[in-house]
């Protein structure tokens, strides 16, 4: 894993020669050694292809690649940040959550009505995140940010998972999610809005949620 959490708000880095990382623009706090930063054109470790492909889904947060050999401290907006190791799974999570990963993750976008059919597109315009997502596949890490601290909870066959859609941040593995509806469920148990709505995931893998219901 390329990052050392140094405090809940802060990682730092370690950039090694012939091998590429990506952060978002203005994430760079402080770097120690020869490391390089350039706007990235080509959307990422995806091509122009992915590129194209999140301008179209408005998921085309701006990027850095950074290169070279050291170590860089990486944080922004004073964000809780989580560190998320993946080993050969998809993460999904809305790139404006996108702090750093590593340049191996294949980058792309997915239509959240794909998953959960109507009510997945309805999830987009209740939570605000849009109906379009981004993924990272293959094998690194990833720091993602977040409101008040995140806590992740494993999702098993059998066993679903709901959470306050404005509570989310992202999750991975095999993993299905729908919005549905609750009369009452946030009057009751949550602090949205007030609309009654739950995303519910069900499957194999884990989602993060923040201790909040703010977006970045």
């Amino acid at each position: 894993m390329p990052f050392r959490e140094v405090n809940s708000k802060m990682v730092e880095a370690t950039v090694v020669p012939g091998q590429k990382m990506f952060s978002q623009r203005g994430a760079m706090l402080a770097y120690r050694g020869e490391v390089s930063f350039t706007p990235n054109i080509q959307g990422g470790q995806g091509g122009l292809a992915s590129m194209i492909g999140r301008r179209v889904a408005n998921e085309a947060t701006p990027l850095m690649t950074v290169e070279g050999n050291g170590t860089v401290m990486f944080g922004h907006g004073g964000h809780h940040i989580q560190v998320i190791q993946l080993t050969g799974d998809t993460l999904y999570v809305e790139a404006d959550r996108l702090l750093a990963f590593d340049g191996t993750l294949q980058q792309g976008t997915m239509f959240m009505g794909s998953q959960g059919g109507v009510m997945g597109m309805v999830r987009g315009q209740v939570t605000g995140q849009g109906l379009f997502t981004t993924t990272l596949k293959g094998h690194g890490a990833v720091a993602v940010m977040a409101h008040g601290g995140v806590i992740e909870l494993p999702i098993t066959p059998g066993r679903a998972v709901h959470v306050d859609p404005q509570a989310y941040v992202a999750h991975h593995g095999d993993v299905r999610n729908k919005l549905s509806t609750a009369l009452g469920w946030r009057d009751m148990v949550g602090r949205g809005s007030g609309e009654a709505f739950q995303l519910e995931l069900s499957g194999s893998g884990a989602v993060y949620v923040q201790a909040s219901e703010e977006k970045l």
